[in-house]
C-alpha cells in the first residue's frame, strides 16, 4: 500500500472512530448533531472504499450505483442499531430483565439482518467485481465496522449486575 493512500486510509478511519465517539455520547445532545456525525461516517466509508478498491472505469461504472443501494440498506440497519443503543442508554441504568432482552433480541435481529444483507450482495457484486476484489471490499467492510465497534464498546456501559432502585 502506497504511503499516501496509507496515510489517507488512517485519516479517514480516524475520523470514523472520532465520529463514533462523539455520535453515541449519552442522550441529551441534539438529534441534529447526531444526524451530521452519522452523515460524516457514511461519508467518510464511501471515501474509504472508494481509496481502497483501485476500479477501473468499466468496474467503477458498475459498482457504485450497485454500492449506493447496499448502502442505503445498510444505513438503515445502522439507523435501526442506534436506536437500540439510544434505548439502551435510556434505560441501561434501572434495566428490568425482561427490557435486557428485548435489547438483547432487538440487538441479534439487526445483527442477523446485516449478515444476511452483506450475503445477498456478495452474489451482485461478484458479477460485476472480480472475486479479490469482493473479497477486499468485505474486508474493508469488516474494517471500519471493527473501529466503529470498539468506539461503542468504549463508550456503551455495561450492565450493572444489579439495577439501580427507582426514583
Amino acid at each position: 500500500m502506497s504511503t499516501i493512500r496509507l496515510a489517507l486510509t488512517a485519516a479517514v478511519i480516524g475520523m470514523l472512530s472520532a465520529a463514533t465517539v462523539h455520535a453515541e455520547q449519552p442522550v441529551g445532545k441534539p438529534e441534529a448533531t447526531l444526524d451530521v456525525l452519522v452523515g460524516a461516517i457514511r461519508a467518510n466509508r464511501k471515501a474509504m472504499v472508494a481509496v481502497n478498491l483501485n476500479l477501473s472505469d468499466p468496474e467503477a461504472a458498475a459498482f457504485w450505483p450497485l454500492y449506493d443501494r447496499y448502502e442505503k440498506e445498510l444505513n438503515a440497519l445502522g439507523d435501526r442499531l442506534i436506536g437500540v443503543i439510544e434505548d439502551y442508554d435510556a434505560n441501561f441504568r434501572s434495566l428490568s430483565n425482561e427490557k435486557a432482552m428485548q435489547l438483547i433480541g432487538d440487538y441479534l435481529a439487526v445483527e442477523a439482518d446485516r449478515v444476511a444483507l452483506r450475503r445477498t450482495y456478495v452474489g451482485e457484486f461478484a458479477k460485476i467485481l472480480p472475486g479479490r476484489t469482493v473479497a477486499r471490499f468485505y474486508q474493508l467492510e469488516n474494517k471500519m465496522d471493527a473501529v466503529i465497534r470498539y468506539d461503542l464498546a468504549a463508550t456503551i456501559p455495561v450492565v450493572d449486575e444489579n439495577p439501580a432502585p427507582a426514583q
